[in-house]
């Protein structure tokens, strides 16, 4: 398996712009008032691009013997992850406004883009490594 590991990390950071990508695009139609951010083919896209996303990573842990709730960085990670799966549900169906659906939009956004930095900096600071300690 660990000769398959550039092919598994190169599939996990397709999968995350993808994912990311989705669901911005799924949010500014929201944001638009179009019914079509519904559409079935959205998603199972959504749905297929996170569980292959998903299934990488935990190949990719398994590879680099890293877990979460062993090193700091990926326990980060995962509990983001569900920060933002939760804001992300509030944004596109559970929101009561489309002005409280777009507050947890950003809020969604902010958060994906901080398990990013997290990841590139290997540090559960993420971007805000250099402000800590």
């Amino acid at each position: 398996m660990a000769a398959h590991y550039l092919l598994i990390k190169s599939i996990h950071i397709w999968c995350v712009a993808l994912s990311g990508s989705l669901f911005t695009l799924r949010g500014m139609m929201m944001l638009g008032g179009s019914v079509r951010v519904y559409h079935p083919a959205l998603k199972y896209l959504s749905y297929l691009i996170d569980t292959t996303l998903l299934t990488a990573a935990v190949l990719l842990t398994l590879i680099i013997h890293q877990y979460p709730f062993v090193q700091s960085w990926l326990t980060a990670k995962v509990l983001l992850l569900v920060v933002y799966i939760v804001l992300g549900v509030f944004a596109l169906r559970r929101g009561r406004s489309r002005s409280g659906r777009a507050g947890f939009f950003v809020a969604a956004l902010a958060v994906y883009l901080f398990i990013v930095s997290i990841a590139i900096a290997h540090d559960p600071w993420g971007i805000f490594v250099r402000f800590a300690g």
